[in-house]
């Protein structure tokens, strides 16, 4: 089917992007190492608000004739768009919203990168380095704001999921905005749009005009998982690592809807954070929480997480069902112990640099066929670095599931395999059928899923 597509020159909303020659080059580079092909696939994603796709590759081979180009002027720069979504236009001009999230695309892709290159001694393999270019990205993206007390909730759950499941997490987000608290969530949507959306209306009940909807992605993601026009701030991490480590430094408390395997991989980095001796006091809200129909799901995530991690691990969370009113007010109290162990410790309340990570979560891991079958499923190792062995696990299943460089890699190679203890194994297996029972490896209406992995059995 033929998309309609338009053709526009594009200004910034807001104050106008100022890049130099040398930015404007790598964006315009096709070679192997510049990054025209970063800041395509990325724009195509946000031009495609709204479109109910969660299949990168398929996103790209669609619009295969879409183009996007820079034009340099005196009081800064343009984009030319040839061959855009024309559902990203009202009456020939661009959405606001998608055009603010257009523009954070191409700040945060020409700030990442331009970062190694002009600090001096900057290691990539360095964890406090690491955690120093999150804290910048954020910075520069504007996410920090001195001075505001903790309010940020982060929202996890799924892309995939029902109307009711979808109405419940709305419900939440209501419950939370007539609390004067914000949101952060991956930007897309199912789970992640529903509090947003709650939110703006409890905002708005408030009279609260300065609510903020934070959207966090990368590259690799949100080709599948488009932001939601309701995110006001849009970030791009570089990948799926840095990505979760934004999230923990700038969000004072979790909230995790029900999901398939992109949220049991934040749920496992999460308490693998959370289980390193030096954050046994650091408070840090954690509340799983869905409807009526849910308590099977969360019995199931709480059975696997105790057999996995153990019973510390399963300390970390409280699991509400059907009361989004005792969930909001949960995160209220906990965001009050925030603020004052903040204090006392003389921390900063827009990041968290006090919460220690193991440089196990910080360091990219490459899905590849060889690096999941070495991936370490075993008992023999501390309660954290199997929580980082299985996070890489379910980090490689959803490439498998929706990144265009993983779906290619299923498509040329077959499955990956995922071997190992066959007591950590086996529920392990257990979960994921559960995951596809229930439709939430793919969205609604997609061709029938098939496995991107196999269970191989005990590892060698």
């Amino acid at each position: 089917m033929t998309v309609p597509t338009i053709n526009a020159l594009v200004s910034p909303e807001g104050s106008l992007e100022i890049l130099s020659n040398h930015e404007v080059n790598r964006i315009k580079d096709r070679s192997e190492g510049g990054l025209y092909r970063l800041f395509r696939q990325c724009a195509l994603a946000v031009l495609n608000t709204g479109v109910e796709t969660d299949d990168c590759k398929a996103l790209m081979e669609a619009h295969a004739d879409f183009d996007v180009r820079l034009v340099q002027q005196p009081r800064g720069v343009k984009l030319e768009l040839i061959n855009a979504p024309a559902h990203a236009f009202v009456d020939g001009e661009m959405l606001r919203a998608i055009r603010e999230h257009l523009f954070s695309v191409l700040r945060d892709i020409v700030y990442t990168h331009s970062i190694p290159e002009t600090v001096p001694g900057f290691r990539r393999s360095e964890p406090e380095e690491i955690t120093n270019l999150v804290f910048q990205i954020l910075r520069n993206a504007g996410v920090l704001e001195a001075g505001r007390h903790p309010d940020m909730v982060v929202c996890w759950g799924g892309h995939s999921i029902g109307q009711s499941e979808y109405q419940y997490s709305k419900d939440v987000g209501h419950q939370l905005g007539l609390r004067g608290l914000s949101i952060i969530t991956g930007c897309g949507p199912g789970a992640m749009k529903g509090p947003m959306k709650g939110a703006t209306i409890g905002h708005a009940k408030q009279r609260i005009r300065d609510g903020r909807y934070v959207g966090i992605t990368e590259p690799a993601i949100i080709g599948a998982e488009a932001p939601n026009p309701i995110v006001n701030e849009l970030v791009i991490l570089p990948d799926i690592e840095k990505r979760l480590e934004a999230f923990v430094r700038c969000g004072h408390g979790v909230i995790v809807f029900p999901g398939g395997v992109g949220t049991a991989e934040e749920i496992l980095y999460l308490l693998g954070i959370l289980l390193h001796p030096d954050n046994a006091d650091l408070p840090f809200p954690v509340v799983f929480t869905g409807r009526q129909e849910n308590a099977e799901y969360f019995e199931m995530i709480d059975k696997f997480i105790r057999n996995a991690l153990g019973d510390e691990a399963a300390s970390k969370y409280d699991i509400i069902i059907d009361d989004p009113v005792r969930v909001a007010q949960t995160m209220r109290d906990g965001m009050k112990e925030v603020e004052t162990f903040r204090r006392a410790m003389q921390d900063a309340y827009y990041f968290n640099w006090m919460l220690k990570i193991d440089p196990v979560f910080q360091f990219p891991f490459e899905p590849t066929h060889q690096n999941m079958r070495a991936l370490e499923l075993h008992r023999d190792q501390p309660a954290h670095l199997v929580a980082a062995n299985l996070r890489k696990a379910f980090s490689g299943i959803v490439a498998g599931n929706v990144k265009e460089a993983g779906i290619r890699q299923i498509q040329e190679k077959g499955p990956f395999e995922l071997a190992g203890d066959p007591t950590l194994i086996k529920p392990l297996e257990a979960m994921l059928e559960q995951f596809v029972a229930q439709n939430r490896m793919k969205l609604p209406g997609s061709q029938a899923y098939r496995p991107c992995y196999r269970i191989v059995g005990s590892g060698v």
